[in-house]
């Protein structure tokens, strides 16, 4: 039976009978596939699905998935349809939350652009809530990953920062305590914006830092956002 380019979907062949079938697998397909969304990559064992749900097939793969490594299952019918994605496909990955584009071998993850050796420029978002601690300052978990190019930090009072003393408060690094922002409000919804003023690369695992103008902070509540570019070396040969 002939098949489209892209999708590989059925055509219907000359005085078929039954062409529903043909035509409702076809539909299927496009269903799966246009604005793609994948449940989940590298999966290996057939899981209980919906029809129309896709998923990325990892090595490996077992039982009705046997032979199907690095391809897309689609269920359909109850049963599985296969498709062999194209270099430049692009999906999101509903277990991860990230857009994923293939590069012809993997799938990668929030990349800009992808080369065929499995290079890759990703924009990425690191987010957090972060519960102010008592203090006259009030460190995160290390959100900024090794080698991060930041190219700045927003943030959003989602609970009233409180305290005795305090008018405002600075957002930073350590060693930097107002490199992101400093003036911020207290209430509800306060926002922050703070742009490098270059693109400014971390060489370790680092820490936001939240500090009081004066006086303590006693509590509060902040949804903070890293964005930055990250570098994806070649895959291994």
């Amino acid at each position: 039976m002939a098949e489209t380019y892209n999708f590989e979907m059925p055509l219907l062949d000359a005085a078929q009978a039954q062409k529903h079938v043909t035509v409702n697998e076809a539909v299927a397909r496009a269903d799966a596939v246009a604005q793609m969304r994948l449940v989940a990559r590298g999966v290996s064992v057939p899981p209980v699905a919906i029809n129309g749900a896709a998923y990325a097939v990892g090595t490996g793969a077992t039982g009705d998935w046997a032979g199907q490594g690095g391809n897309i299952a689609i269920r359909s019918n109850g049963g599985w349809v296969f498709l062999t994605p194209k270099a430049g496909w692009r999906g999101w990955d509903e277990t991860t939350g990230e857009a994923v584009t293939y590069d012809g071998t993997d799938w990668q993850s929030d990349a800009v652009v992808v080369s065929t050796g499995g290079s890759g420029t990703s924009w990425r978002i690191a987010e957090i809530d972060h519960v102010i601690v008592a203090g006259s300052t009030s460190t995160t978990v290390n959100v900024i990953p090794n080698n991060a190019q930041v190219i700045g930090v927003t943030g959003r009072v989602i609970s009233a920062i409180d305290g005795a003393g305090i008018a405002s408060w600075k957002l930073g690094v350590p060693g930097a305590d107002n490199r992101y922002g400093y003036g911020l409000g207290l209430a509800l919804n306060s926002w922050v914006r703070g742009v490098s003023g270059q693109p400014l690369t971390y060489y370790a695992d680092t820490p936001l830092l939240l500090s009081a103008d004066a006086g303590t902070f006693s509590a509060g509540l902040v949804r903070l956002a890293v964005h930055y570019l990250e570098l994806t070396v070649p895959r291994a040969v």
